[in-house]
């Protein structure tokens, strides 16, 4: 047993609100300079649609993540070391800007330098990148904002085509039928990541310390073979330095024990963030099992109980300080992920084992209950509901455990037996244990959930220890005040994206 740390991040997408403020603070903080215009490290789509980059889901087309060859042994969809050393001046994998989208700013100076008269001033849109005026504006990073479901746009969703055969009239798109929900999506960070594998020269890297996903600034040579390789398509190129950029979880943050500034500023207070133990020597097994179906549970398998003495003893021998395995012992993620088992990864079918997870969204079920005269909060009317969701269950499957219903129905239903257990109790009624049991947990461990999913603070949502260096010198060394910034003018000779000295896992 070899124990590493990750920090990880859970998502509850039941108390999204699709404000987009961490997609906009991300913007500001990391993205905001020439060369990453179209670039946003954060995102936040509406499920159905085609999302950021257009269609990244469609694997078929993109050769993102890993397949499992005849072997079991795991290779780049992406092809061979020959045939990609073969693409490497011409990728024909790679989105283009208008998958992306063309981003565009308006000008402005019309309206204020404009001469007084009867004419109206105009601020016409022009593009980022070229300057030049923009006809007409087609495509955004949030196209289908809020128009989940549309005639349109859902169809067109790759979800949708791939299970529409399976389910058939199950999933409608007409107005009375239309239903959506907000996915905001970050780099995951993955334990066995396809943008560090498919790097030619050794630029992208995980941290050992913390399991963090970096460029190397001096080492990338801009060949994008990265971005083919991420299923997600969260690595971006800067069309201006030439080189590869992507979500880096602001570990400047995480390392003096700040939550990212998603974390941070997120309205809804959906976001956890907290540290989990794994065992290294598993990953590789896990993510080659044969069905899809196990790769949930394989991964599942991997995480470790920070409370076993055995696994701290492990740790401990394996360098990880009392402060980290403290933290992995109080970490919201793991409750939500291993204990209480309600949040789910975002396609493990790709085999990159992801580390942002997501608990699906329930409030619909209950509103549509509501709506038809039921009681909305009974254990009773909610479990047989689930199965009439006006998006099917086999949805949020394909988008989170690889096309298995049985796992989402589970944590659906553990949901709504919290909240009807939860009604009772805040009602003063007798508690009644059979709505727990139906699910697997107990009453207490059902109040425990609703805290951390409802009402928790700060300090509950974000466990995040500070960096696991024990001279605090050689931080502040990493990080001088009169440093230049790392991503600073083009042109001007750079530093590491990475700031820290750090060891590195691949």
């Amino acid at each position: 047993m070899r124990v590493m740390a990750q920090i990880a991040m859970v998502m509850n997408l039941d108390k999204c609100i699709g404000c987009h403020t961490c997609s906009v603070t991300c913007k500001q903080a990391w993205t905001n300079r020439q060369g990453t215009e179209y670039v946003w490290f954060n995102n936040v789509e509406t499920l159905p649609g085609q999302g950021y980059p257009r269609r990244w889901e469609d694997q078929e087309k993109w050769k993102g993540g890993w397949e499992r060859t005849r072997s079991g042994k795991l290779r780049l969809r992406a092809g061979s070391r020959l045939k990609r050393l073969g693409t490497i001046f011409a990728n024909p994998e790679l989105p283009g800007i208008d998958d992306y989208y063309q981003p565009w700013t308006y000008e402005y100076k019309n309206l204020i330098d404009a001469p007084a008269g009867n004419d109206l001033p105009v601020a016409r849109p022009v593009s980022s990148l070229t300057g030049e005026p923009v006809d007409t504006i087609e495509w955004g990073p949030n196209w289908d904002d809020n128009l989940g479901g549309a005639p349109q746009n859902a169809p067109l969703d790759p979800i949708v085509e791939k299970i529409r055969d399976e389910v058939g009239e199950k999933i409608r798109f007409e107005f009375e039928q239309s239903f959506m929900f907000y996915l905001p999506r970050v780099c995951e960070h993955c334990l066995n990541p396809a943008c560090v594998s498919s790097c030619p020269s050794g630029a992208m890297y995980k941290r050992e310390e913390d399991g963090i996903v970096l460029v190397d600034q001096d080492q990338c040579r801009g060949w994008r073979m990265c971005v083919t390789g991420c299923p997600y398509k969260k690595v971006y190129f800067n069309h201006a330095t030439g080189k590869a950029e992507k979500c880096t979880f602001c570990f400047p943050r995480i390392e003096v024990g700040l939550p990212t500034v998603c974390s941070e500023t997120c309205v809804g207070r959906m976001r956890y963030l907290g540290v989990m133990l794994y065992d290294a020597d598993k990953v590789a097994e896990a993510a080659s099992v044969e069905d899809e179906h196990d790769l949930y549970p394989s991964q599942l398998e991997c995480f470790l109980d920070p409370t076993d003495p055995a696994v701290i003893a492990a740790a401990q021998a394996s360098g990880i300080t009392r402060e980290w395995i403290e933290a992995a012992r109080r970490s919201p993620v793991y409750d939500l992920i291993a204990t209480y088992q309600v949040a789910l990864p975002l396609h493990p079918e790709y085999r990159t084992m992801p580390m942002v997870w997501y608990v699906p969204p329930l409030s619909p079920v209950v509103e549509a209950v509501a709506a038809s005269g039921h009681d909305g909060e009974d254990a009773g009317n909610l479990f047989g509901a689930i199965d009439a969701m006006r998006i099917p269950v086999e949805y949020l499957a394909e988008l989170l455990t690889a096309g298995d219903p049985y796992p989402v129905e589970a944590v659906l239903r553990r949901m709504a037996a919290m909240r009807a257990h939860m009604r009772r109790v805040n009602l003063g009624e007798e508690r009644d244990e059979s709505v727990a049991a139906a699910v697997g947990l107990t009453g207490t461990e059902m109040e425990d959930l609703f805290r951390l999913l409802a009402i928790a603070k700060y300090e509950d949502r974000y466990v995040v220890p500070s960096a696991a260096r024990a001279d605090a010198e050689a931080l502040a060394d990493a990080h001088p005040l009169d440093a230049a910034c790392p991503v600073g003018d083009v042109g001007k000779e750079r530093v590491l994206l990475n700031l820290s000295p750090t060891r590195r896992i691949a």
